[in-house]
């Protein structure tokens, strides 16, 4: 059985998601200003959420959702996940999706800072990744406040679910203790 990872922050809980989130991720998910920052469509019923969990978020490594502790409520999720443009075990990509209600709180850089920490320590990472899209002016500030490094452009890198074809924004943070070359 899988181990039950959950990492604390000041304001934060980031553990594992379950089909009881489904609600709560339902919520944000259907929001048409959250979806497409992060390359997918709103939802458009809870059953199709509930689906999408069971591919994307339950059971899965490096996947957790952000709830705050003060009243429980779940409102993101974040992951360390593969990086399927590097071919390397120790590299992991940087995602994450919050409720619009909850930004410009500082809840993203908070909870991704913690999973970089997690990532360092734990999981000996040599470099951690995220990649938004061009128009993402607020992913690319909470990317800046974390550190990471601007590696380029990726032309034409993907094809969103109404044909529209982006650009990437690539980032790095590479864990330079850990780094030789």
């Amino acid at each position: 059985m899988k181990e039950d990872i959950r990492i604390e922050t000041e304001r934060l809980l980031l553990r594992p998601i379950t089909l009881d989130d489904t609600e709560a991720i339902y919520a944000y998910s259907k929001n048409e200003n959250v979806g497409p920052n992060a390359g997918w469509k709103p939802h458009e019923s809870i059953e199709e959420t509930r689906e999408l969990m069971e591919v994307i978020f339950v059971g899965q490594e490096g996947v957790f959702g952000i709830v705050l502790k003060a009243t429980g409520k779940l409102i993101g999720t974040i992951g360390l996940v593969e990086d399927r443009k590097r071919q390397y075990d120790k590299v992991k990509m940087l995602g994450y999706a919050i409720d619009e209600a909850y930004w410009g709180c500082g809840y993203t850089t908070e909870a991704a800072a913690a999973l970089i920490h997690y990532g360092r320590e734990v999981l000996q990472l040599r470099l951690i990744s995220v990649y938004c899209y061009p128009f993402n002016e607020r992913s690319k500030r909470v990317i800046a406040k974390l550190g990471f490094h601007y590696e380029g452009r990726l032309a034409l890198s993907e094809q969103l679910y109404n044909g529209v074809v982006y650009d990437h924004e690539c980032y790095a943070m590479v864990l330079e203790d850990r780094y030789a070359g």
